[in-house]
Protein backbone atom coordinates (compact mmCIF):
# COMPACT_ATOMS: atom_id res chain seq x y z
CA UNK A 1 0.00 0.00 0.00
CA UNK A 2 1.10 3.56 -0.78
CA UNK A 3 -0.05 6.70 1.00
CA UNK A 4 -1.93 9.42 -0.87
CA UNK A 5 -3.35 12.86 -0.20
CA UNK A 6 -6.33 14.04 -2.25
CA UNK A 7 -6.64 17.81 -2.59
CA UNK A 8 -10.33 18.66 -2.15
CA UNK A 9 -11.66 21.14 -4.69
CA UNK A 10 -13.01 24.36 -3.11
CA UNK A 11 -16.77 24.72 -3.50
CA UNK A 12 -18.54 27.92 -4.49
CA UNK A 13 -21.17 27.04 -1.89
CA UNK A 14 -19.73 27.87 1.55
CA UNK A 15 -22.01 25.50 3.47
CA UNK A 16 -21.16 22.59 1.16
CA UNK A 17 -17.45 23.47 1.34
CA UNK A 18 -17.58 23.14 5.11
CA UNK A 19 -18.69 19.51 4.81
CA UNK A 20 -16.90 18.54 1.58
CA UNK A 21 -14.02 16.70 3.28
CA UNK A 22 -16.39 14.50 5.32
CA UNK A 23 -18.52 13.82 2.23
CA UNK A 24 -15.38 12.93 0.27
CA UNK A 25 -14.45 10.42 2.98
CA UNK A 26 -17.92 8.84 2.62
CA UNK A 27 -17.68 8.84 -1.19
CA UNK A 28 -14.28 7.12 -1.04
CA UNK A 29 -15.77 4.65 1.44
CA UNK A 30 -18.37 3.59 -1.12
CA UNK A 31 -15.66 3.34 -3.80
CA UNK A 32 -13.56 1.16 -1.47
CA UNK A 33 -16.53 -1.12 -0.85
CA UNK A 34 -17.52 -1.46 -4.50
CA UNK A 35 -15.06 -0.90 -7.35
CA UNK A 36 -11.78 -0.79 -5.35
CA UNK A 37 -12.48 -3.47 -2.74
CA UNK A 38 -9.20 -4.58 -1.13
CA UNK A 39 -7.18 -1.88 -2.88
CA UNK A 40 -8.34 1.24 -1.03
CA UNK A 41 -8.15 1.71 2.74
CA UNK A 42 -10.26 3.98 4.91
CA UNK A 43 -9.83 7.70 4.21
CA UNK A 44 -9.70 10.55 6.70
CA UNK A 45 -9.50 14.35 6.54
CA UNK A 46 -6.07 15.84 7.19
CA UNK A 47 -4.33 19.20 7.02
CA UNK A 48 -0.90 19.59 5.39
CA UNK A 49 0.82 22.98 5.59
CA UNK A 50 -2.54 24.58 6.40
CA UNK A 51 -4.33 23.06 3.40
CA UNK A 52 -7.18 20.54 3.67
CA UNK A 53 -6.70 17.12 2.10
CA UNK A 54 -8.25 13.69 2.39
CA UNK A 55 -5.61 11.04 3.13
CA UNK A 56 -5.78 7.31 2.40
CA UNK A 57 -3.65 4.28 1.59
CA UNK A 58 -4.16 2.44 -1.67
CA UNK A 59 -2.64 -0.17 -3.94
CA UNK A 60 -4.02 0.99 -7.30
CA UNK A 61 -4.27 -1.45 -10.19
CA UNK A 62 -4.72 -0.56 -13.86
CA UNK A 63 -7.69 1.76 -14.23
CA UNK A 64 -8.00 2.59 -10.53
CA UNK A 65 -6.63 6.10 -10.93
CA UNK A 66 -9.44 6.87 -13.36
CA UNK A 67 -11.93 5.98 -10.63
CA UNK A 68 -10.10 8.19 -8.14
CA UNK A 69 -10.22 10.94 -10.77
CA UNK A 70 -14.01 10.54 -10.81
CA UNK A 71 -14.33 11.47 -7.13
CA UNK A 72 -16.57 14.55 -7.03
CA UNK A 73 -14.16 16.84 -5.14
CA UNK A 74 -10.89 15.54 -6.60
CA UNK A 75 -8.79 18.56 -7.60
CA UNK A 76 -5.37 16.87 -7.46
CA UNK A 77 -3.77 13.71 -6.09
CA UNK A 78 -0.37 13.41 -4.42
CA UNK A 79 1.65 10.42 -3.28
CA UNK A 80 3.05 11.01 0.19
CA UNK A 81 6.69 10.26 0.96
CA UNK A 82 7.92 11.52 4.30
CA UNK A 83 7.42 15.29 4.26
CA UNK A 84 7.07 15.50 0.48
CA UNK A 85 4.09 15.29 -1.87
CA UNK A 86 4.60 13.95 -5.40
CA UNK A 87 1.89 14.87 -7.93
CA UNK A 88 0.06 11.93 -9.48
CA UNK A 89 -1.78 12.52 -12.76
CA UNK A 90 -5.47 11.71 -12.50
CA UNK A 91 -7.26 10.64 -15.69
CA UNK A 92 -10.47 12.61 -16.17
CA UNK A 93 -13.67 11.27 -17.66
CA UNK A 94 -15.01 14.70 -18.77
CA UNK A 95 -16.10 14.69 -22.43
CA UNK A 96 -17.11 18.35 -22.68
CA UNK A 97 -16.10 21.78 -21.38
CA UNK A 98 -16.81 22.44 -17.70
CA UNK A 99 -19.22 25.30 -18.46
CA UNK A 100 -21.82 22.70 -19.44
CA UNK A 101 -22.26 22.33 -15.67
CA UNK A 102 -21.61 25.85 -14.46
CA UNK A 103 -23.23 28.35 -16.88
CA UNK A 104 -26.87 27.69 -15.98
CA UNK A 105 -27.53 29.26 -12.57
CA UNK A 106 -30.84 29.66 -10.75
CA UNK A 107 -32.23 29.75 -7.17
CA UNK A 108 -32.42 26.25 -5.68
CA UNK A 109 -29.94 24.68 -8.11
CA UNK A 110 -28.32 21.58 -6.65
CA UNK A 111 -24.59 22.05 -6.19
CA UNK A 112 -23.01 20.34 -9.21
CA UNK A 113 -20.29 18.82 -6.98
CA UNK A 114 -22.98 17.08 -4.94
CA UNK A 115 -24.75 15.99 -8.12
CA UNK A 116 -21.54 14.26 -9.22
CA UNK A 117 -21.18 12.60 -5.79
CA UNK A 118 -24.74 11.26 -5.95
CA UNK A 119 -24.20 9.96 -9.48
CA UNK A 120 -20.89 8.34 -8.47
CA UNK A 121 -22.08 6.44 -5.42
CA UNK A 122 -25.17 5.23 -7.30
CA UNK A 123 -23.33 3.96 -10.38
CA UNK A 124 -20.52 2.41 -8.32
CA UNK A 125 -23.11 0.51 -6.29
CA UNK A 126 -24.66 -1.15 -9.32
CA UNK A 127 -23.29 -3.71 -11.74
CA UNK A 128 -23.53 -1.64 -14.91
CA UNK A 129 -21.98 -3.27 -17.95
CA UNK A 130 -18.63 -1.77 -18.88
CA UNK A 131 -17.51 -1.08 -22.41
CA UNK A 132 -20.54 0.96 -23.47
CA UNK A 133 -22.05 4.30 -22.47
CA UNK A 134 -24.41 3.90 -19.52
CA UNK A 135 -28.04 4.98 -19.58
CA UNK A 136 -28.99 7.11 -16.59
CA UNK A 137 -32.41 8.54 -15.69
CA UNK A 138 -33.24 11.48 -13.43
CA UNK A 139 -37.02 11.20 -13.01
CA UNK A 140 -37.32 14.66 -11.37
CA UNK A 141 -34.61 16.47 -13.30
CA UNK A 142 -35.66 20.13 -12.98
CA UNK A 143 -33.33 22.26 -15.07
CA UNK A 144 -31.00 19.41 -15.90
CA UNK A 145 -27.96 19.49 -13.58
CA UNK A 146 -27.93 15.68 -13.45
CA UNK A 147 -28.50 15.38 -17.20
CA UNK A 148 -25.48 17.58 -17.87
CA UNK A 149 -23.26 15.58 -15.51
CA UNK A 150 -24.32 12.32 -17.16
CA UNK A 151 -23.52 13.83 -20.55
CA UNK A 152 -20.18 15.10 -19.22
CA UNK A 153 -19.35 11.51 -18.23
CA UNK A 154 -19.93 10.36 -21.80
CA UNK A 155 -23.21 8.56 -21.03
CA UNK A 156 -26.79 8.76 -22.31
CA UNK A 157 -29.01 11.05 -20.19
CA UNK A 158 -32.77 10.82 -19.70
CA UNK A 159 -35.00 12.96 -17.52
CA UNK A 160 -38.59 13.79 -16.65
CA UNK A 161 -40.08 16.80 -14.92
CA UNK A 162 -43.61 18.16 -14.61
CA UNK A 163 -42.54 21.83 -14.57
CA UNK A 164 -42.95 23.30 -18.06
CA UNK A 165 -40.78 26.34 -17.27
CA UNK A 166 -37.88 24.14 -16.20
CA UNK A 167 -38.27 22.12 -19.40
CA UNK A 168 -38.24 25.26 -21.57
CA UNK A 169 -35.23 26.69 -19.74
CA UNK A 170 -33.20 23.51 -20.17
CA UNK A 171 -34.17 23.02 -23.82
CA UNK A 172 -33.15 26.60 -24.64
CA UNK A 173 -29.90 26.29 -22.69
CA UNK A 174 -28.81 23.01 -24.26
CA UNK A 175 -29.53 24.14 -27.82
CA UNK A 176 -27.66 27.40 -27.31
CA UNK A 177 -24.72 25.69 -25.62
CA UNK A 178 -24.36 23.10 -28.38
CA UNK A 179 -24.43 25.79 -31.05
CA UNK A 180 -21.95 27.98 -29.19
CA UNK A 181 -19.54 25.06 -28.83
CA UNK A 182 -19.99 24.17 -32.51
CA UNK A 183 -20.63 20.56 -31.66
CA UNK A 184 -22.25 18.27 -34.20
CA UNK A 185 -25.80 17.71 -32.96
CA UNK A 186 -29.51 17.40 -33.61
CA UNK A 187 -32.10 18.69 -31.12
CA UNK A 188 -35.88 18.77 -31.45
CA UNK A 189 -38.92 19.25 -29.20
CA UNK A 190 -41.95 17.14 -30.12
CA UNK A 191 -45.25 16.12 -28.46
CA UNK A 192 -45.43 12.80 -26.59
CA UNK A 193 -48.67 10.85 -27.01
CA UNK A 194 -49.81 7.50 -25.70
CA UNK A 195 -53.09 5.96 -26.88
CA UNK A 196 -54.14 9.29 -28.34
CA UNK A 197 -53.53 11.20 -25.11
CA UNK A 198 -50.85 13.88 -24.95
CA UNK A 199 -48.52 13.19 -22.01
CA UNK A 200 -46.30 16.20 -22.57
CA UNK A 201 -43.35 17.34 -24.66
CA UNK A 202 -40.04 15.64 -25.41
CA UNK A 203 -36.63 17.18 -26.01
CA UNK A 204 -34.50 14.68 -27.90
CA UNK A 205 -30.92 15.68 -28.61
CA UNK A 206 -27.99 13.79 -30.09
CA UNK A 207 -24.48 15.18 -29.77
CA UNK A 208 -21.08 14.01 -30.92
CA UNK A 209 -18.31 14.71 -28.40
CA UNK A 210 -16.02 14.74 -31.46
CA UNK A 211 -16.63 15.00 -35.20
CA UNK A 212 -15.24 11.49 -35.59
CA UNK A 213 -17.73 10.02 -33.11
CA UNK A 214 -20.59 11.85 -34.81
CA UNK A 215 -19.59 10.45 -38.21
CA UNK A 216 -19.24 6.97 -36.70
CA UNK A 217 -22.77 7.07 -35.27
CA UNK A 218 -21.48 7.14 -31.70
CA UNK A 219 -23.45 10.19 -30.59
CA UNK A 220 -24.64 10.63 -27.02
CA UNK A 221 -28.34 11.24 -26.39
CA UNK A 222 -30.24 13.54 -24.07
CA UNK A 223 -33.96 12.89 -23.69
CA UNK A 224 -36.07 15.11 -21.43
CA UNK A 225 -39.83 14.62 -21.20
CA UNK A 226 -42.02 17.34 -19.68
CA UNK A 227 -44.49 15.12 -17.82
CA UNK A 228 -45.24 13.78 -14.35
CA UNK A 229 -42.64 11.42 -12.96
CA UNK A 230 -45.39 8.81 -12.46
CA UNK A 231 -45.48 8.55 -16.27
CA UNK A 232 -41.93 7.16 -16.33
CA UNK A 233 -43.07 3.74 -17.59
CA UNK A 234 -45.16 5.37 -20.30
CA UNK A 235 -42.04 6.89 -21.87
CA UNK A 236 -39.31 4.38 -20.93
CA UNK A 237 -39.19 0.61 -21.29
CA UNK A 238 -38.88 -1.70 -18.31
CA UNK A 239 -35.30 -2.62 -17.38
CA UNK A 240 -33.86 0.00 -19.74
CA UNK A 241 -31.72 2.08 -17.32
CA UNK A 242 -28.38 1.29 -15.69
CA UNK A 243 -29.03 3.81 -12.93
CA UNK A 244 -31.75 6.13 -11.63
CA UNK A 245 -30.48 9.22 -9.80
CA UNK A 246 -32.57 12.06 -8.40
CA UNK A 247 -32.60 14.88 -5.87
CA UNK A 248 -36.10 14.55 -4.40
CA UNK A 249 -38.39 17.45 -3.41
CA UNK A 250 -37.22 19.21 -0.26
CA UNK A 251 -40.59 20.41 1.04
CA UNK A 252 -44.08 21.65 0.30
CA UNK A 253 -42.87 24.15 -2.29
CA UNK A 254 -42.04 21.17 -4.54
CA UNK A 255 -44.92 19.05 -5.76
CA UNK A 256 -46.07 16.57 -8.39
CA UNK A 257 -49.45 16.48 -10.09
CA UNK A 258 -51.06 13.05 -10.21
CA UNK A 259 -54.42 12.84 -11.95
CA UNK A 260 -55.13 16.48 -11.18
CA UNK A 261 -54.32 16.10 -7.47
CA UNK A 262 -51.46 18.12 -6.02
CA UNK A 263 -49.39 15.80 -3.84
CA UNK A 264 -47.52 18.01 -1.39
CA UNK A 265 -45.80 15.38 0.74
CA UNK A 266 -42.37 14.35 -0.58
CA UNK A 267 -42.74 11.02 1.24
CA UNK A 268 -46.09 10.35 -0.44
CA UNK A 269 -44.51 11.20 -3.77
CA UNK A 270 -41.72 8.67 -3.14
CA UNK A 271 -44.25 6.00 -2.14
CA UNK A 272 -45.97 6.41 -5.51
CA UNK A 273 -42.92 6.99 -7.68
CA UNK A 274 -40.21 4.63 -6.40
CA UNK A 275 -41.95 1.42 -7.64
CA UNK A 276 -42.23 3.05 -11.08
CA UNK A 277 -38.58 4.07 -11.08
CA UNK A 278 -37.50 0.62 -9.90
CA UNK A 279 -39.31 -0.94 -12.85
CA UNK A 280 -37.11 0.85 -15.40
CA UNK A 281 -33.89 -0.29 -13.71
CA UNK A 282 -31.98 -3.16 -15.23
CA UNK A 283 -31.40 -6.09 -12.84
CA UNK A 284 -28.38 -5.10 -10.77
CA UNK A 285 -28.91 -1.43 -11.54
CA UNK A 286 -28.90 1.09 -8.71
CA UNK A 287 -31.22 3.85 -7.53
CA UNK A 288 -29.77 6.85 -5.69
CA UNK A 289 -31.98 9.43 -3.96
CA UNK A 290 -31.04 12.62 -2.13
CA UNK A 291 -33.75 14.19 0.03
CA UNK A 292 -34.46 16.45 2.99
CA UNK A 293 -34.65 14.44 6.22
CA UNK A 294 -36.69 17.23 7.85
CA UNK A 295 -39.67 16.20 5.69
CA UNK A 296 -39.05 12.43 5.48
CA UNK A 297 -37.15 10.39 8.08
CA UNK A 298 -34.47 8.03 6.81
CA UNK A 299 -36.30 5.04 8.30
CA UNK A 300 -39.47 5.93 6.39
CA UNK A 301 -37.56 6.34 3.12
CA UNK A 302 -35.87 2.97 3.72
CA UNK A 303 -39.27 1.32 3.98
CA UNK A 304 -40.37 2.88 0.69
CA UNK A 305 -37.35 1.47 -1.18
CA UNK A 306 -37.62 -1.95 0.45
CA UNK A 307 -41.33 -2.27 -0.37
CA UNK A 308 -40.48 -1.55 -4.00
CA UNK A 309 -38.41 -4.75 -4.02
CA UNK A 310 -35.03 -3.01 -3.89
CA UNK A 311 -32.00 -4.09 -1.86
CA UNK A 312 -31.16 -1.07 0.29
CA UNK A 313 -27.50 -0.36 1.07
CA UNK A 314 -27.66 1.02 4.59
CA UNK A 315 -24.46 0.42 6.48
CA UNK A 316 -20.88 1.70 6.69
CA UNK A 317 -20.09 4.54 4.29
CA UNK A 318 -23.69 4.59 3.02
CA UNK A 319 -24.77 6.08 6.36
CA UNK A 320 -22.16 8.86 6.30
CA UNK A 321 -23.78 11.32 3.86
CA UNK A 322 -26.08 13.50 6.01
CA UNK A 323 -25.15 17.20 5.73
CA UNK A 324 -26.77 20.59 6.10
CA UNK A 325 -27.78 22.55 3.00
CA UNK A 326 -29.43 25.44 4.82
CA UNK A 327 -31.48 26.06 7.95
CA UNK A 328 -34.49 24.22 6.56
CA UNK A 329 -32.72 21.39 4.71
CA UNK A 330 -30.70 18.51 6.13
CA UNK A 331 -29.84 16.39 3.10
CA UNK A 332 -29.08 12.67 3.07
CA UNK A 333 -28.49 9.98 0.45
CA UNK A 334 -30.02 6.54 0.04
CA UNK A 335 -28.80 3.95 -2.45
CA UNK A 336 -30.55 0.68 -3.37
CA UNK A 337 -30.09 -2.02 -6.00
CA UNK A 338 -32.58 -3.95 -8.08
CA UNK A 339 -31.92 -7.66 -7.42
CA UNK A 340 -30.40 -9.65 -10.24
Amino acid sequence: MRSYALLVHPSANRVYADTSAALTVAELGVLARTRLAGRLEAAEPTVIAGVRYVAFDADPADGDLALLGDVSTAMALFERGGDSLRPVELPRRDRFDADLLTILKYPGKTNEVFTKLLLNVTVWSGNAVSGRPLRVLDPMCGRGTTLNQVLMNGWHASGLDVDGRDFDTYAAFLRTWLKTKRLKHDADVTPVRREGVKLGRRLHAEVGPTKEEWKAGAALTVEYVNTDTLNTRAVHKAASMDAVVTDAPYGVQHASRNGGRLARSPLDLLREAVPVWADVLRPGGALGIAWNTHVAAREDALVVLSRAGLEVLDDGAYRAFPHRVDQAIQRDVLVARRPV
